[in-house]
């Protein structure tokens, strides 16, 4: 028992290695070496827990992705009504300028490869599937609560609340000004307002 949970912290430490290998020199940068001094363990120990740099990577975005997908989850669960929810999923999503950029830099560089790799783009689809349950359960509530139009349809609205927070956070990165963080933040919850208000 001791074994295993020695193993599974030195996974996540060689996982948490290469999340800031990658935040810091880019996918194409990154070597299982990179990782390995990011770890600050030898290249050896890399390799006995993961094939080669694909495996580190793919075992890093479905880590990632689900981390994420949980805070998101528990943030809106403490919530009751539909704004309340809202605005608990935006400030998970809208940690602050550190989080926000070391996520994107290394987010953006796996869904610039989803499309050519199956298994990032189904890994991803599992998060947006999350994404998706959070926007429904707010858009039904909002619905009920009479703030939010009844003829939205959440196959078609959850996708674009995501969309917004994603496509916000995008332009703060490339906006390159962490004072600005609170300023997209707010946008993002103006802009999905409007696109669910009655």
């Amino acid at each position: 028992m001791v074994r295993y949970k020695k193993s599974e912290e030195k996974r996540k430490q060689i996982l948490y290695a290469a999340f800031h290998a990658l935040s810091e020199r880019g996918y194409d940068a990154v070597t299982l070496q990179t990782i390995a001094d990011h770890a600050e363990v030898s290249k050896g120990v890399v390799h006995y827990y993961f094939e080669n740099k694909e495996a580190v990577l793919v075992e890093l975005l479905e880590w990632l992705t689900g981390k994420i997908s949980a805070k998101e989850q528990a943030a809106v669960a403490e919530q009751h009504t539909a704004t309340g929810k809202l605005t608990a999923y935006i400030s998970s999503a809208f940690p602050g300028p550190d989080q926000n950029r070391s996520f994107y830099r290394v987010y953006l560089d796996f869904l610039a490869r989803a499309s050519r790799i199956p298994v990032y783009r189904e890994i991803n689809q599992r998060f947006y599937d999350s994404c998706a349950s959070i926007s429904t359960e707010i858009l039904r509530l909002g619905q009920q609560e009479g703030i939010f139009a009844k003829e939205l349809s959440p196959d078609t609205t959850a996708p674009v609340i995501r969309a917004i927070i994603d496509g916000c956070l995008i332009q703060w990165l490339m906006a390159d000004k962490d004072e600005l963080h609170g300023l997209y933040k707010d946008s993002c919850y103006g802009a999905i307002m409007k696109v669910l208000s009655v």
